[in-house]
């Protein structure tokens, strides 16, 4: 067995690093995107429900779920 020297120990490790925060960084990306993804259908579903509430004239719902779209708003910073 091939023992490796100091200098490619050095180099394997910068690589293993490297691909590590590669990684991180992309799972971090994929983690916004979906939760963007969700964030976009949550609200459209609550818009659409607010809109059919105001075309009912049901008062008590529109003023439940635009309390849930503020919250969903505020939590997302959006």
């Amino acid at each position: 067995m091939k023992e490796k020297s100091y200098s490619e120990l050095m180099k394997s490790g910068t690589l293993n690093r490297k691909k590590a925060k590669e990684s991180f960084v992309l799972d971090l990306y994929i983690e916004m995107l979906l939760s963007e993804s969700l964030l976009k259908a949550e609200r459209e579903k609550l818009t659409k429900r607010i809109d059919k509430a105001i075309d009912d004239q049901d008062k008590p719902t529109f003023m439940k779920l635009s309390k849930e779209y503020n919250q969903l708003t505020k939590r997302f910073g959006t």
